[in-house]
């Protein structure tokens, strides 16, 4: 059992995501960051899929009532399990009643961060529904009684994988994904984006700015996107649009002007034009970019696109065999 003491600006539990039902309007949710999940997972032999704890600018305490093991992945919050420090993609164990707290934004002192995501080995375990134990905070079901979590909330975890010699094993981690030097801190964020299907529709000014233009994440951000303020996106003509179906990445450009990025918990149609998509390689960047960041669009086309997702399927591959060779029960 985990006891929730503070939950900070939003927690929730989340897997990689509820797939298969957009044809009944159905986002895919999950979390925000796949990757970081996943390799949360691996750290305490969960399988990839398992349900963790979304975390939104840290500031967030709970409580470990029985013995088990955890990891973080993603942003760095200062962590400290009873005073310890817990780096991003570290696996430790944890005794009954240990503490973990995690500091604010810019608690860590380097890149300022606004997620990660805390897995603990067996999962959390709350009933699935349509498939998925993540939470949809629009609708309302899903994860921890379909809401964010609150102070006192007690969630259960699962049967781990795990034997007790090895949730015991000294701390070990693992090389996260790579940023570039400078990102996120001295220089904006780098996402790869591909044309949109109404990427003509825009005047040539509003396209060349699109790539050249340096963006910010506004506060007016969640889980359903990531609103931009820039340059302002012409289109050659305003006209209404038929609904089209959008995916985590698109990016959308309303009546202002000003883009939307849209992420797992966007709606499954929209009638705003698309002027382009992050690629699926890159959204876990865009998970973890903090509120008033900078960011950098850069054009690719669907060879870079493909050649980005190989590189991070290498990448994973790579975790998997380190962890194989050190007889760890990680499971995809």
């Amino acid at each position: 059992m985990i006891t929730i003491l503070r939950p900070g600006i939003l927690a929730s539990v989340q897997d990689l995501g509820r797939h298969g039902h957009r044809q009944l309007g159905i986002c895919p949710g999950g979390a925000l960051d796949t990757l970081a999940l996943t390799l949360a997972n691996r750290l305490v032999g969960n399988p990839d899929g398992a349900a963790g704890l979304e975390i939104t600018l840290g500031n967030c305490e709970l409580r470990f009532d029985a013995a088990t093991r955890i990891a973080l992945a993603g942003d760095d919050f200062s962590a400290r399990l009873d005073g310890r420090p817990l780096w991003p993609c570290w696996s430790v164990a944890v005794e009954a009643g240990q503490v973990l707290r995690l500091g604010g934004a810019n608690a860590s002192g380097g890149k300022p961060g606004l997620r990660t995501w805390l897995a603990v080995a067996g999962g959390i375990d709350v009933p699935p529904v349509l498939g998925s134990r993540s939470t949809d905070l629009k609708a309302g079901f899903g994860g921890f009684e379909g809401r964010a979590l609150q102070k006192n909330d007690e969630l259960a975890v699962g049967a781990s994988a795990l034997d007790e010699a090895r949730r015991m094993r000294r701390p070990f981690g693992l090389r996260p994904p790579g940023w570039a030097e400078g990102e996120g801190r001295t220089e904006p964020i780098s996402l790869r984006v591909m044309q949109g299907p109404e990427y003509e529709q825009f005047l040539v000014a509003a396209r060349a700015a699109l790539w050249s233009g340096e963006w910010r994440i506004t506060t007016q951000s969640n889980r359903m996107g990531s609103r931009l303020a820039g340059t302002e996106l012409k289109r050659r003509r305003q006209a209404d649009m038929l609904s089209s179906a959008v995916i985590p990445g698109t990016i959308q450009v309303p009546p202002s002007g000003q883009p939307i990025i849209l992420m797992g918990d966007a709606q499954t149609t929209g009638g705003y034009p698309r002027i382009g998509v992050v690629i699926r390689a890159d959204l876990w960047k865009l998970a973890q970019a903090p509120l008033n960041g900078r960011l950098r669009l850069v054009e690719v086309d669907a060879a870079g696109a493909r050649a980005a997702w190989e590189a991070q399927q290498l990448y994973l591959r790579q975790v998997a065999q380190g962890l194989l060779a050190a007889e760890w029960p990680a499971q995809t």
